[in-house]
């Protein structure tokens, strides 16, 4: 056998295809939500992934309103900010962050709870930054992202 026939194929941006992808969010538990859709979001769940390459897919999160904590958390559990600044400290609670969603001000397509929680999950890096732009998360059934084709996927089917 010619050990030299055999070449290392690593993956780069122009030779991956990224796709589009729809979960429902309807009666998911956030956490084990987000860390599947991390997977995803990272290409963790193609036999092409490579670290250093984006490789995963867009994911568009529809009805995130009706996505559950278990427990009290809702109203027990804080995320703390701090502003840098002396007295700075602001404590949030994923019930203040899930009204911010409803903001007018804030841009379509992002949810602070979403975002808040899938940061945690993705790398620290330029990479983890550029990844979080790749998830579009809507409180209704219907989203914007229709001239995309997105395929519709069961999380419950996605280890």
């Amino acid at each position: 056998m010619d050990t030299l026939s055999y070449k290392t194929v690593s993956p780069n941006a122009q030779s991956l295809e990224k796709e589009w992808v729809v979960i429902d969010a309807t009666d998911q538990v956030l956490g084990r939500l987000c860390s599947k859709v991390a997977k995803i979001l990272r290409g963790k769940n193609k036999p092409s992934y490579s670290p250093h390459v984006e490789c995963g897919s867009h994911v568009i999160i529809i009805n995130a309103d009706k996505v559950i904590l278990t427990g009290k958390k809702m109203t027990d559990h804080i995320y703390l900010n701090f502003t840098g600044y002396p007295g700075g400290q602001r404590e949030l609670t994923p019930e203040v962050l899930m009204k911010k969603s409803y903001n007018k001000h804030i841009k379509p397509g992002i949810h602070p709870l979403f975002v808040r929680v899938m940061k945690g999950m993705l790398p620290k890096n330029r990479i983890g930054r550029r990844l979080i732009e790749h998830m579009h998360v809507y409180n209704g059934p219907t989203h914007p992202h229709e001239a995309q084709n997105p395929k519709v996927l069961d999380i419950n089917t996605v280890k």
